[in-house]
Protein backbone atom coordinates (compact mmCIF):
# COMPACT_ATOMS: atom_id res chain seq x y z
CA UNK A 1 0.00 0.00 0.00
CA UNK A 2 2.88 2.22 0.79
CA UNK A 3 4.34 1.47 -2.07
CA UNK A 4 1.40 2.34 -4.36
CA UNK A 5 1.35 5.76 -2.72
CA UNK A 6 4.79 6.30 -3.18
CA UNK A 7 4.65 5.69 -6.94
CA UNK A 8 1.32 7.93 -7.12
CA UNK A 9 3.06 10.38 -5.71
CA UNK A 10 6.35 9.72 -7.89
CA UNK A 11 3.37 9.76 -11.05
CA UNK A 12 2.10 13.42 -10.23
CA UNK A 13 5.26 14.62 -9.84
CA UNK A 14 6.40 13.45 -13.02
CA UNK A 15 3.39 14.61 -14.60
CA UNK A 16 4.45 18.26 -13.04
CA UNK A 17 7.85 18.35 -13.87
CA UNK A 18 6.80 17.39 -17.84
CA UNK A 19 4.05 20.02 -18.05
CA UNK A 20 6.98 22.42 -16.25
CA UNK A 21 9.02 21.19 -18.96
CA UNK A 22 6.95 21.65 -21.82
CA UNK A 23 6.02 25.54 -20.68
CA UNK A 24 9.03 26.40 -19.77
CA UNK A 25 10.83 25.17 -23.07
CA UNK A 26 7.48 26.34 -25.38
CA UNK A 27 8.47 30.20 -24.44
CA UNK A 28 12.50 29.40 -24.65
CA UNK A 29 11.40 28.24 -27.99
CA UNK A 30 9.40 31.37 -29.06
CA UNK A 31 12.38 33.62 -27.45
CA UNK A 32 15.06 32.23 -29.60
CA UNK A 33 12.80 32.60 -32.78
CA UNK A 34 12.58 36.25 -31.91
CA UNK A 35 16.26 36.64 -31.38
CA UNK A 36 16.97 34.74 -34.39
CA UNK A 37 14.40 37.53 -36.30
CA UNK A 38 16.08 39.99 -34.64
CA UNK A 39 19.69 39.42 -35.81
CA UNK A 40 18.53 38.34 -39.34
CA UNK A 41 16.87 42.43 -39.22
CA UNK A 42 20.38 43.03 -37.99
CA UNK A 43 22.70 41.39 -40.56
CA UNK A 44 19.85 42.66 -43.31
CA UNK A 45 21.10 46.70 -42.11
CA UNK A 46 24.67 45.85 -41.84
CA UNK A 47 24.70 44.39 -45.10
CA UNK A 48 22.26 47.52 -46.68
CA UNK A 49 25.36 49.51 -44.93
CA UNK A 50 28.06 47.96 -46.16
CA UNK A 51 26.59 48.81 -49.46
CA UNK A 52 26.10 51.67 -49.31
CA UNK A 53 29.68 52.35 -47.98
CA UNK A 54 30.79 50.68 -50.89
CA UNK A 55 29.00 52.88 -53.65
CA UNK A 56 30.27 56.11 -51.49
CA UNK A 57 33.86 54.58 -51.29
CA UNK A 58 33.53 54.39 -55.08
CA UNK A 59 32.62 57.40 -56.18
CA UNK A 60 35.44 59.18 -53.68
CA UNK A 61 37.63 56.78 -55.46
CA UNK A 62 36.64 58.74 -59.16
CA UNK A 63 36.89 62.21 -57.65
CA UNK A 64 40.53 60.86 -56.25
CA UNK A 65 41.17 59.51 -59.78
CA UNK A 66 39.72 62.84 -61.83
CA UNK A 67 41.55 64.56 -59.85
CA UNK A 68 45.20 62.74 -60.19
CA UNK A 69 44.35 63.03 -64.07
CA UNK A 70 44.07 66.61 -64.01
CA UNK A 71 47.33 67.24 -62.18
CA UNK A 72 48.86 64.72 -64.49
CA UNK A 73 47.75 66.73 -67.24
CA UNK A 74 49.15 70.11 -65.76
CA UNK A 75 52.54 68.26 -64.64
CA UNK A 76 53.06 67.25 -67.72
CA UNK A 77 52.76 70.73 -69.41
CA UNK A 78 55.21 71.90 -67.00
CA UNK A 79 57.45 69.18 -67.74
CA UNK A 80 57.73 70.08 -71.77
CA UNK A 81 58.06 73.55 -70.68
CA UNK A 82 60.90 73.06 -68.37
CA UNK A 83 62.65 71.05 -70.89
CA UNK A 84 62.31 73.11 -73.36
CA UNK A 85 63.69 76.08 -70.98
CA UNK A 86 60.36 78.02 -71.27
CA UNK A 87 60.98 79.06 -67.53
CA UNK A 88 58.07 81.80 -67.77
CA UNK A 89 55.54 79.13 -69.07
CA UNK A 90 56.58 76.55 -66.16
CA UNK A 91 56.25 79.53 -63.40
CA UNK A 92 52.96 80.05 -65.08
CA UNK A 93 51.93 76.78 -65.45
CA UNK A 94 52.88 75.55 -61.62
CA UNK A 95 51.17 78.70 -60.15
CA UNK A 96 48.28 76.81 -61.19
CA UNK A 97 48.95 73.68 -59.63
CA UNK A 98 45.90 72.44 -56.73
CA UNK A 99 46.54 72.96 -53.46
CA UNK A 100 46.93 69.29 -52.63
CA UNK A 101 49.62 69.07 -55.60
CA UNK A 102 51.86 71.95 -54.67
CA UNK A 103 52.14 70.26 -51.45
CA UNK A 104 53.63 67.08 -53.15
CA UNK A 105 55.66 69.12 -55.89
CA UNK A 106 57.25 71.31 -53.67
CA UNK A 107 58.09 68.41 -51.02
CA UNK A 108 59.39 66.86 -54.18
CA UNK A 109 61.88 69.64 -55.42
CA UNK A 110 62.64 70.45 -51.97
CA UNK A 111 64.37 66.60 -51.64
CA UNK A 112 66.32 67.52 -55.27
CA UNK A 113 63.65 65.43 -57.27
CA UNK A 114 65.22 62.28 -56.43
CA UNK A 115 61.97 60.32 -57.30
CA UNK A 116 60.59 59.43 -60.73
CA UNK A 117 58.01 62.69 -59.95
CA UNK A 118 56.08 64.19 -57.29
CA UNK A 119 52.86 61.65 -57.52
CA UNK A 120 54.82 59.17 -55.64
CA UNK A 121 55.08 61.19 -53.19
CA UNK A 122 53.29 60.56 -49.54
CA UNK A 123 52.44 64.23 -49.38
CA UNK A 124 50.09 63.66 -52.43
CA UNK A 125 46.77 63.10 -51.32
CA UNK A 126 44.34 64.32 -54.20
CA UNK A 127 40.73 65.26 -52.70
CA UNK A 128 38.77 61.70 -52.37
CA UNK A 129 41.58 59.28 -51.54
CA UNK A 130 41.19 59.47 -47.80
CA UNK A 131 37.50 59.58 -47.80
CA UNK A 132 37.71 56.62 -50.08
CA UNK A 133 39.89 54.24 -47.73
CA UNK A 134 37.83 55.37 -44.84
CA UNK A 135 34.46 54.52 -46.54
CA UNK A 136 36.17 51.28 -47.55
CA UNK A 137 37.41 50.38 -44.10
CA UNK A 138 33.77 50.86 -43.32
CA UNK A 139 32.06 48.72 -45.75
CA UNK A 140 34.60 45.92 -44.33
CA UNK A 141 33.80 46.24 -41.10
CA UNK A 142 29.68 46.50 -41.93
CA UNK A 143 30.15 43.33 -43.82
CA UNK A 144 31.98 41.62 -41.04
CA UNK A 145 29.08 42.64 -38.57
CA UNK A 146 26.68 41.28 -41.16
CA UNK A 147 28.21 37.70 -41.35
CA UNK A 148 28.65 37.95 -37.56
CA UNK A 149 24.85 38.94 -37.25
CA UNK A 150 23.87 35.95 -39.35
CA UNK A 151 25.95 33.70 -37.67
CA UNK A 152 24.29 34.57 -34.44
CA UNK A 153 20.86 34.03 -36.17
CA UNK A 154 21.54 30.78 -37.37
CA UNK A 155 22.60 29.90 -33.64
CA UNK A 156 19.05 30.77 -32.13
CA UNK A 157 17.89 29.09 -34.84
CA UNK A 158 20.03 25.81 -34.55
CA UNK A 159 19.23 25.97 -30.39
CA UNK A 160 15.36 26.13 -31.52
CA UNK A 161 15.45 22.81 -32.80
CA UNK A 162 17.58 21.72 -29.81
CA UNK A 163 14.87 22.81 -27.50
CA UNK A 164 12.16 20.75 -30.07
CA UNK A 165 14.10 17.90 -28.91
CA UNK A 166 13.33 18.49 -25.35
CA UNK A 167 9.40 18.88 -26.55
CA UNK A 168 9.57 16.07 -28.14
CA UNK A 169 10.98 13.64 -25.57
CA UNK A 170 8.70 15.31 -23.07
CA UNK A 171 5.84 14.45 -24.87
CA UNK A 172 6.60 11.16 -25.46
CA UNK A 173 7.51 10.72 -21.53
CA UNK A 174 3.51 11.13 -20.94
CA UNK A 175 2.76 8.66 -23.61
CA UNK A 176 1.46 5.33 -22.21
CA UNK A 177 4.65 3.72 -22.13
CA UNK A 178 6.13 1.86 -19.05
CA UNK A 179 7.42 3.57 -16.51
CA UNK A 180 10.95 3.48 -16.43
CA UNK A 181 10.78 4.10 -20.10
CA UNK A 182 8.74 7.46 -19.56
CA UNK A 183 11.18 8.82 -16.64
CA UNK A 184 14.35 7.74 -18.68
CA UNK A 185 12.69 10.19 -21.71
CA UNK A 186 11.91 12.89 -19.29
CA UNK A 187 15.43 12.71 -17.38
CA UNK A 188 16.82 12.69 -21.16
CA UNK A 189 14.50 15.43 -21.78
CA UNK A 190 15.62 17.53 -18.70
CA UNK A 191 19.70 17.05 -19.29
CA UNK A 192 18.97 18.86 -23.31
CA UNK A 193 16.78 21.21 -21.80
CA UNK A 194 19.71 22.31 -18.74
CA UNK A 195 22.37 22.06 -22.57
CA UNK A 196 19.82 23.81 -24.12
CA UNK A 197 19.39 26.92 -21.63
CA UNK A 198 23.43 26.79 -20.59
CA UNK A 199 24.16 27.36 -24.07
CA UNK A 200 21.70 30.05 -24.40
CA UNK A 201 23.27 32.36 -21.72
CA UNK A 202 26.36 32.31 -23.67
CA UNK A 203 24.49 34.20 -26.98
CA UNK A 204 24.24 38.39 -27.14
CA UNK A 205 20.39 39.34 -26.66
CA UNK A 206 19.40 41.83 -28.93
CA UNK A 207 16.05 43.60 -28.04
Amino acid sequence: MADERTESRMTRVQDIVGVFLLSVTAVLTAWCGFEASKWGGEMSIAFSQASAARIQAAGAADQARSAQQFDLTVYAEWVVATAEGNTQLADYIQDRFQPWFTVAFDAWQADGMQENGPFIREEYVPPGEVEADELNARADAKFTEALTNNQRGDNYSLLTVLFALVLFLTAMSERNVKTWISRVLLGLAIVVACVGVGILLTFPIKI
